[in-house]
């Protein structure tokens, strides 16, 4: 009777965990719905031509301050802090992932996921406007 308990007490908690990730699957599902309408409108929006010029220095600060400084610093011998997300299992199987941004100092180039996710989305959003924008 007592290992009937207990199995019964783990099935329920591998079944709130499951319900909680279908509700995190959804949640994000509907996120990534309207940061689409979002970037739709976004890019669409023409403006005017200080708008767009502001648009291109944004968008060339970044890429120079997050992709290009490290490079050159690291080029020059300085150590380079970067961060980047590491995920940790749970003990258990009905446990959640843990996730966690994790900063080291390092040496030499570095080349981060960030450094590619930055880079792509900088020149999906740029050239995605110029195309609506011409045709």
């Amino acid at each position: 009777m007592g290992a009937s308990a207990v199995l019964s007490g783990v099935m329920t908690l591998w079944s709130q965990s499951l319900k909680a990730k279908q509700q995190q699957h959804t949640a994000l599902i509907e996120r990534a719905t309207l940061q689409d309408e979002i970037f739709t409108k976004a890019r669409e929006f023409t403006g005017t031509k200080s708008f767009q010029f502001t648009r291109r220095t944004i968008a060339l600060s970044t890429v120079a301050a997050i992709v290009i400084l490290p490079k050159v610093l690291a080029l020059l011998g300085v150590d380079v802090t970067v961060g980047w997300t590491e995920v940790t299992s749970g003990f258990w199987f009905w446990s959640d992932d843990e996730t966690k941004v994790v900063w080291r100092t390092a040496t030499g180039v570095i080349l981060t996921p960030w450094d590619t996710h930055l880079v792509s989305s900088i020149i999906g959003f740029y050239f995605g406007s110029s195309v609506v924008s011409n045709s």
